[in-house]
């Protein structure tokens, strides 16, 4: 029962503790969505003026890239005249040196009533994917998104100008954690792009994360990472930790082990050394829990007195009891185990099932020093006992009787007798082992004893009639 509950309690730790983690991480994706958006908006706002030839268009020159991706549908988009375009070119070199009240007052005037209608739609898309840029500079993210709308609503425009236009929309719902709003958007990208690339499956994985759509994500982000693989590329970081986590929430161990492996492989960290260690622990491999807990401890990964308390107990189970009082005995030297009484219990009784008996004795020392129940300084005159310190096991053992909470009274009593019989206060033991065999637990040895006594004071009156 108690181990099933530590199990339970883990798990739950290590999930509270994949989501922090992972929330953390997706902030810094999203954050770093929000520097993408920065660029994405200065690249498609950008009008790429050739000072040397006034005539050159902006559809030639701005979306040059964009015509090359057309390639599903043709659209007859209207020119943008050079009238149009000279004012944009000054708008843009307003935004550029960040005058941008002066920039978006021409643009203003140029969507005007009367200016409105003097545009195409091509036009309006352009003025308007310039408006959608100043916006986002002043952090008027609803304003953008607004402009950008704008953009995608004008008849005929590049189709590839609708694409990107729209992977921006989406960017910007995530930017303000509209996430609902924000997949919608990607998902209408997705229907209108030929090639998606992997970025955009885990910008889609990551909303579906955030909506809590978990099966969703795991799709999107295994898409995401097989598509890197297969062409020969290592996925990020962050795509196989989101991949993890969703595996762990569904209880998938051996996926969630393999990308841990592969997480250890190409991006060595503590954390995913340790958490492959416990997993094995979830599917009763203690060797490889146990082998993989060793290596993050051999390269000074295990800092916290949690990880070597497990350790130790790892080796214990193991039946290495030598190793677990080692790893106990630095961590407390080294002030990184806390000196807590069952953390110097736990190390003394490894040492002890090492038959490390000088060891053990003053770790146990400090454990019994340390509790308020008189069990551990049984324990303590047991280890005194083995180390033929008489005397001290019978201090200890009548220390802890009268401090109460010993777990079977007569065990503590057969100890003590035994100390006083290796003493020679044969009386004293004698009353001891009779207080053992009220126990009937006990009786049998309590007898044994008592009988062994008398055979030894007859021995020893026999020795002393040959003597004299």
């Amino acid at each position: 029962m108690a181990s099933r509950l530590r199990s339970l309690v883990f798990r739950i730790n290590l999930l509270t503790s994949w989501k922090t983690k992972l929330k953390g991480a997706a902030m810094t994706f999203f954050s770093f969505c929000r520097l993408t958006v920065l660029v994405t908006l200065a690249m498609f706002a950008t009008v790429l003026v050739d000072r040397a030839s006034p005539s050159s268009s902006l559809i030639s020159q701005a979306v040059a890239q964009d015509e090359k991706k057309e390639q599903r549908e043709t659209r007859r988009t209207p020119a943008l005249r050079n009238k149009v375009y000279e004012r944009l070119a000054e708008a843009q070199v307003l935004a550029e040196e960040k005058n941008y009240a002066g920039a978006k007052e021409i643009l203003d005037d140029m969507i005007s009533e009367e200016g409105k209608r003097a545009l195409n739609s091509y036009e309006l898309a352009n003025v308007y994917n310039l408006q959608a840029f100043l916006s986002y500079s002043r952090e008027d993210y609803q304003g953008s998104l607004r402009y950008y709308e704008l953009v995608i609503a004008q008849p005929d425009i590049p189709l590839a100008m609708e694409i990107n236009t729209r992977f921006t929309i989406a960017q910007l719902y995530f930017v303000q954690e509209k996430w609902q709003q924000g997949i919608d958007a990607l998902l209408v990208w997705f229907d209108l792009n030929e090639k998606p690339n992997a970025g955009a499956y885990v910008l889609l994985a990551q909303g579906y994360y955030q909506v809590k759509d978990y099966n969703s994500a795991l799709q999107n982000v295994e898409t995401a990472i097989s598509m890197h693989e297969g062409e020969g590329k290592l996925p990020k970081e962050q795509w196989y930790n989101l991949a993890r986590f969703l595996y762990f929430d569904r209880e998938d161990f051996d996926s969630a082990l393999e990308v841990l492996n592969t997480l250890i492989i190409y991006y060595p960290k503590k954390q995913y050394w340790v958490q492959a260690s416990h997993l094995y622990g979830e599917k009763k491999d203690e060797t490889r829990q146990l082998a993989l807990m060793e290596a993050a401890y051999e390269q000074g990964f295990l800092d916290r007195s949690s990880e070597l308390v497990t350790m130790s107990y790892l080796y214990l189970n193991a039946e290495a009891p030598y190793y677990a009082g080692s790893v106990m005995q630095k961590g407390l030297d080294d002030e990184l185990v806390e000196e807590k009484s069952k953390n110097y219990e736990l190390a003394g009784s490894a040492w002890a099932q090492a038959r490390e008996v000088e060891k053990s004795i003053p770790m146990m020392e400090k454990a019994a020093a340390k509790s308020d129940e008189g069990e551990l300084y049984v324990r303590l005159g047991n280890v005194y006992l083995d180390g033929d310190q008489f005397a001290k096991a019978a201090e200890s053992v009548q220390k802890g009787l009268k401090r109460g909470g010993v777990k079977r009274p007569d065990q503590a009593r057969l100890v003590l007798g035994m100390s006083y019989f290796n003493m020679g206060e044969y009386n004293k033991a004698r009353r001891a082992f009779r207080d053992a065999g009220k126990d009937e637990r006990s009786e049998k040895y309590s007898k044994q004893w008592i009988k062994y006594i008398a055979s030894e004071e007859q021995r020893q009156i026999e020795l002393q009639k040959d003597i004299f």
